[in-house]
């Protein structure tokens, strides 16, 4: 099929792809000890060769290391402070009310695609979770692209997602709680790919493999092999391909399995007197994933005239106690963070590597991660892949060496290689 170069611009980037298709993928949850572990025993040979060919290193993600956060942040190749979506989840002081940003709503900029498919690619992009499609989709589907997700592909109609035989395509939709969610993802972009009807791709797929499974385990393993089988058709269809994630993944345990929690709420109160409230950005509809329990909290002072909190003093306590590694105000956190300061608490609060942020023990289930705790949200998680199947052009392979964002994922595949 013939394929414009042509180029167009967003949120003050150029982007000038190639005429070849673009494929870039956002591996949810993949710390580079997964991709480390499945190459090391054979099990990722595409990934390891076009690592080898093209380029393989890692970037920064967007703090807080959050799914709608960094996916929000690639798509429109801007920081939080920026699209404004500093969460899946925060409290909207101004109607008393803890939302979710799961919608495009929240978008303060457009993303990348409708510019693209105005451009004349032919744009799709598939996530594992509809709580993604939304803020995909805004835009793009009225201008002829396609945008859904793997949890609900069966729903998926021409009119509000661009395309209404999903299962006839790839097959039937896919359990969420599965590594079969994400596979479906690549699955689906290679068989769009194959028949014509996208050739600029955004596959992101879900964390629920890597909030169960350590890297070296054989369901992870497979998992990984299974991702490099649809790298491969991907590449084999002539696709340039970028890789990256939204955060990593960590153990957050003691050594007898149960969750290593600080009740952040509960202590506040009991140390400083009632009227905090702590919102855990991690949250959204996925609890089995993670509980709610992430390593990144917003807290929200008391706001009652009879409150006489000691804000420095607070700061103070927290950085005081074991397992907590930041507490930074409003201000300092959006600089430090690049986060919009309007969505955000009074204090920012980050936990160590092997440590989550709670509310209260009565607001979580502990029973949805009976098997263990892996999960993400904090600096520890900071650090993700970041692949080109092509070489670098000098001046991006000097980036590269810097410090990238995986936000630049689509200005490095679409103007860093020497693909054309």
């Amino acid at each position: 099929m013939s394929i414009p170069s042509v180029s167009f611009a967003v949120n003050g980037r150029t982007y000038a792809p190639p005429a070849r298709p673009v494929a870039v993928l956002c591996l949810d949850g993949s710390a580079d000890e997964y991709l480390d572990a499945a190459i090391a025993r054979g099990r990722m040979p595409h990934l390891q060769r076009i690592g080898t060919r093209g380029w393989r290193g890692f970037a920064r993600a967007a703090m807080p290391t959050f799914t709608n956060v960094n996916n929000s942040s690639i798509v429109t190749g801007v920081p939080p402070s920026v699209h404004g979506i500093g969460g899946n989840f925060f409290y909207d002081a101004s109607v008393d009310q803890e939302v979710m940003m799961n919608s495009s709503k929240f978008l303060r900029v457009g993303t990348i695609f409708p510019a693209a498919q105005a451009a004349g690619r032919k744009v799709a992009v598939v996530t594992a979770k509809e709580k993604l499609r939304d803020i995909f989709a805004s835009g793009l589907i009225g201008l002829g692209g396609i945008a859904f997700s793997s949890e609900k592909a069966v729903h998926a109609q021409l009119a509000t997602h661009g395309i209404a035989d999903v299962e006839a395509l790839v097959g039937p939709t896919p359990a969420i709680y599965s590594g079969d969610a994400s596979i479906y993802v690549l699955k689906s972009g290679v068989e769009l790919l194959k028949a014509g009807r996208a050739d600029f791709l955004y596959l992101s797929t879900t964390d629920f493999m890597q909030h169960k499974y350590v890297p070296e385990a054989p369901e992870a393993l497979d998992f990984y092999a299974a991702i490099d089988v649809e790298i491969g058709r991907l590449l084999d269809l002539g696709a340039v391909v970028g890789v990256t994630a939204d955060h990593g993944m960590n153990a957050k345990q003691r050594s007898d399995g149960s969750p290593e929690v600080i009740y952040l709420e509960s202590e506040l109160s009991e140390k400083f007197g009632d009227g905090f409230r702590v919102i855990l950005p991690i949250t959204d509809p996925y609890v089995v994933h993670h509980g709610a329990l992430g390593s990144f909290a917003q807290v929200h002072l008391p706001t009652a005239a009879s409150s006489s909190v000691n804000v420095p003093a607070v700061i103070d306590w927290l950085l005081s106690r074991s397992g907590i590694t930041e507490a930074h105000p409003r201000d300092t956190a959006a600089r430090l963070m690049e986060l919009p300061a309007d969505r955000m608490g009074d204090l920012v609060v980050c936990s160590g590597r092997n440590v989550v942020l709670g509310r209260t023990p009565a607001y979580h289930d502990l029973k949805a991660i009976e098997g263990g705790l892996r999960s993400h949200g904090g600096r520890y998680e900071e650090m993700v892949p970041f692949v080109l199947s092509e070489p670098l052009r000098p001046a991006y392979a000097a980036k590269a060496l810097g410090d990238p964002r995986n936000f630049d994922i689509f200005d490095f595949t679409c103007n860093g290689t020497t693909a054309e």
